[in-house]
């Protein structure tokens, strides 16, 4: 089974307008992924709803993911 990451619920992204730049943003994130525990990632922010933010990120296994998060685990690179 793949390891991926646990995203902010999507019940706080509801209702709120969901925002795609033309172009991913750089940034450094915060993940918890089931099987491996947290890491920092570098990735792009590809999305943002409210105070969540949708990040593509490659894993330390060099794989790619995608997850919702709280914007408070994400900055800019």
């Amino acid at each position: 089974m793949r390891d991926h990451a646990e995203e902010a619920p999507e019940l706080a992204r509801r209702g709120v307008a969901i925002v795609r730049p033309p172009e991913g943003v750089p940034v450094r994130a915060w993940i918890t992924q089931r099987q491996s525990g947290e890491a920092r990632v570098d990735g792009e922010a590809v999305a943002w709803a409210g105070r969540q933010v949708h990040v593509r990120y490659v894993s330390r296994e060099g794989r790619e993911g995608w997850v919702w998060l709280w914007a408070d685990a994400v900055e800019r690179r």
